[in-house]
């Protein structure tokens, strides 16, 4: 579950980003596009979308405990389905190097994918995943802690003004 908690945020970030308005620039070249595309590859964003996808196919195939007669068409079906699913995927990846290509620069983006490249980026990528289950976990907890201090606090506050609250 915080690992689909961290996807999603992860997901929500990028939705984000791509959804900002990025109509005010030139179009940047192919090598500009490319390297975008590169970065977001790289960097493991585009990973999400996988994470997206996937669950689609299982719940697809899951149909198959219930009607076990379609078992055998279903399985094609889903194999066929997933060349046409990792065309849509691509989209999101054009999507994403749109994006980055938008905010950063050639040169920039030369510099990103060289970090993603070393021996620190590719490490960096791999444990990022497990990082973010620990800070959406932690995050949650914060959360309510800190709901709780306001509260605490501004009821200490508000009483030494003469007011109660629940």
């Amino acid at each position: 579950m915080i690992r689909t908690a961290s996807r999603l945020a992860v997901t929500s970030v990028a939705l984000f980003m791509l959804a900002s308005p990025v109509f005010a620039q030139a179009q940047p070249s192919a090598g500009h596009l490319a390297l975008a595309r590169e970065v977001a590859i790289t960097s493991g964003m585009t990973r999400s979308f996988d994470a997206m996808v996937e669950p689609f196919l299982d719940q697809l195939e899951q149909m198959n405990v219930t009607r076990p007669e379609i078992k055998q068409d279903l399985q094609q079906v889903v194999a066929q389905l997933r060349p046409e699913l990792e065309q849509q995927k691509q989209k999101m990846v054009d999507n994403a190097a749109r994006a980055f290509a938008s905010r950063l620069s050639e040169a920039e983006l030369k510099e990103i994918s060289a970090f993603y490249k070393s021996a620190a980026g590719v490490k960096y990528v791999q444990i990022q995943p497990g990082v973010l289950d620990d800070v959406v976990r932690d995050l949650a907890v914060w959360t309510q802690q800190t709901g709780q201090f306001v509260m605490t606090r501004a009821r200490e506050e508000m009483g030494k003004r003469g007011h109660q609250l629940q």
